[in-house]
């Protein structure tokens, strides 16, 4: 049997309470019992029961971790940085996956349940309703990589994806292109809608550019390589901007498969800088998004409000970056 609380109380000659509060975080015990409790802790090989620990201190240390797309790489390396970043802190990440699902009533059930002590909301394509649920529900909220507005009613943090559809649109007229299209994500996802409405409005006084706009059923690599299929079918753009590196990296496969050149013939380029998108083979021309900064600051949004609750909601945007490769032609 692994030892109890009684067998560490009894070696190290203290009241089980006294062990209770060594483990206890803010609990009040003197620095020569805390020394005997944890040596015989030690040498008895006993580690506190984290669930039994959440009764007495009311925190379960639990976060909702709740993202929507799994079929974009991009999303391992914001798993891996968000699980490191909580679990450093002394939290643990519970994962949910909302995929297909638009509705947040029944993961809103699933976290009481489970009695999270806040939320993480990692998506782009999430409407800022979704993560106002959980803050109805009394549950400490942070949307990461979500949709800012000036009367941001939740924590956001992110980048301002109009401001990147303007950046995208900049580059591809100093290339000299001017049969230009928008490939995005699914029409309804809200980065898709920002992206294009910043794409478009930078694309609309210059009277000699004709810009083409089409949407991607998902943002995965097949969803962008299907669309890309499609367009090849007719007179397609110079270059297409596609909002998102795995519909870029899509629709560069059918680009190539088609026996066109990238970028003589076409040129593309993407939003995210994720890792594959600088594999020699691939070699993309995109737009990084900082998301080691947004998730480091999200999660230390998420440790402030366990403390501080009723913190009156912020959005926070990080600056994108260009990211020079080989899918574009270069600038005149």
């Amino acid at each position: 049997m692994p030892p109890t609380l009684k067998d560490v109380a009894e070696k190290a000659g203290v009241s089980r309470s006294a062990v209770s509060r060594t483990f206890t975080e803010g609990a009040s015990v003197s620095p020569r019992t805390r020394k005997k409790v944890e040596k015989a802790a030690a040498e008895l090989g006993y580690s506190p029961n984290a669930l039994a620990s959440s009764l007495t201190t009311g925190r379960t240390k639990l976060i909702g971790l709740v993202s929507n797309n799994f079929h974009n790489p991009i999303f391992l390396e914001v798993f891996d940085l968000f699980t490191l970043g909580l679990q450093e802190r002394g939290l643990r990440p519970l994962l949910v996956n909302l995929s297909q699902e638009i509705d947040p009533a029944s993961s809103v059930r699933m976290l009481r349940q489970y009695s999270v002590d806040g939320v993480l909301v990692a998506s782009s394509t999430l409407p800022p309703g979704f993560s106002l649920a959980f803050r109805d529900a009394g549950m400490p909220v942070v949307h990461s990589f979500g949709r800012h507005s000036s009367s941001t009613q939740v924590h956001v943090v992110g980048i301002d994806n109009v401001e990147a559809g303007r950046m995208a649109a900049r580059e591809l007229l100093a290339r000299g292109y001017r049969r230009i299209g928008f490939l995005g994500g699914p029409e309804a996802a809200t980065s898709t809608q920002d992206r294009l409405k910043g794409f478009s409005e930078e694309l609309a006084s210059h009277a000699l550019v004709n810009l083409k706009t089409s949407f991607a059923d998902a943002y995965s690599f097949e969803a962008g390589r299907r669309e890309m299929q499609r367009l090849l079918q007719s007179k397609p753009a110079e270059a297409y901007f596609c909002g998102d590196d795995v519909l870029s990296i899509g629709a560069l496969s059918a680009v190539r498969e088609s026996g066109l050149r990238v970028p003589e013939d076409l040129g593309i380029m993407g939003l995210n800088d994720m890792e594959i998108a600088g594999w020699a083979n691939i070699n993309l021309t995109t737009i990084r998004q900082p998301v080691r900064q947004i998730i480091g600051s999200s999660i230390e949004l998420i440790v402030a409000m366990l403390d501080e609750p009723e913190r009156y909601p912020e959005a926070r945007l990080f600056p994108c970056t260009f990211v020079e490769r080989g899918t574009l032609r270069p600038r005149a």
